[in-house]
């Protein structure tokens, strides 16, 4: 614990978390190891909900987490599953917000100012690029990209790379999946199906039905495909 970090009473912190001076963890919150939250930080304080009523909701943070300087992370609401959650392996940059109910995967980059609404989703392996801002109820699929100041009003698909106000689709993450060990054909099964989904001209219900055809045997497809089907916000096109 650094200099003046304050603690709350039911706060639990895992070994090897490190706590950085004027830090303040507090709320129902319960962090893994080997993370390291910055000076200034704020994580498990009340959501910026008015209908919230002190309810005992809760946030969780997995473990080899960075929370850099004046990041805020809220607890979740009794409106939603009243748990906020953070995963594994997260790059969470200077003036980040997670509000309220956000759901974070795992190796995820939010770079610095990003700023996740309530009940957003994030996937994992994905990058949001600075000042990126999300709607709330919104979801992003795995290995997505987003671009510097994207506003993300609508749900992006999986391997998707987006930009704009408002976000639109710019190809698929290419990259990204390389290094996550996508093989060439993998790759190319994903690209086929973006350009099922943006390049034919079809409605998203025809699109959506084609891609769950190309998904058969193809898991990498599968996971779009099932992206799709669970959408409520309608995607980004």
């Amino acid at each position: 614990m650094g200099p003046y970090a304050l603690i709350g009473e039911h706060v639990e912190i895992g070994a090897g978390t490190t706590v950085g001076p004027h830090a303040v963890v507090t709320g129902h919150t319960r962090i893994g190891g080997g993370n390291r939250i910055f000076q200034f930080a704020s994580v498990g304080e009340i959501p910026q909900d008015k209908k919230y009523g002190g309810e005992p909701t809760r946030l969780e943070i997995g473990d080899n987490n960075t929370i850099r300087e004046f990041c805020t992370i809220n607890i979740g609401t009794a409106q939603d599953i009243g748990v906020t959650r953070l995963g594994n392996d997260n790059w969470v940059m200077a003036y980040a917000h997670i509000a309220h109910d956000c759901q974070v995967g795992n190796g995820t980059v939010l770079a610095n100012a990003v700023q996740l609404a309530g009940h957003v989703t994030i996937g994992d392996f994905v990058i949001l690029g600075g000042a990126t801002l999300v709607h709330q109820f919104c979801r992003v699929g795995a290995c997505a990209f987003t671009a510097g100041g994207s506003v993300v009003l609508r749900d992006v698909p999986p391997y998707v790379m987006a930009g704009g106000n408002s976000a639109e689709p710019h190809g698929i993450n290419s990259e990204g999946l390389k290094r996550r060990g996508l093989s060439a054909e993998a790759i190319e099964s994903v690209r086929r199906a973006y350009k099922t989904l943006y390049r034919t001209g079809m409605s998203f219900e025809e699109a959506k039905q084609a891609v769950a055809e190309q998904a058969v045997g193809v898991p990498e497809v599968q996971v779009l495909s099932d992206f799709l089907a669970a959408t409520t916000r309608g995607i980004i096109r």
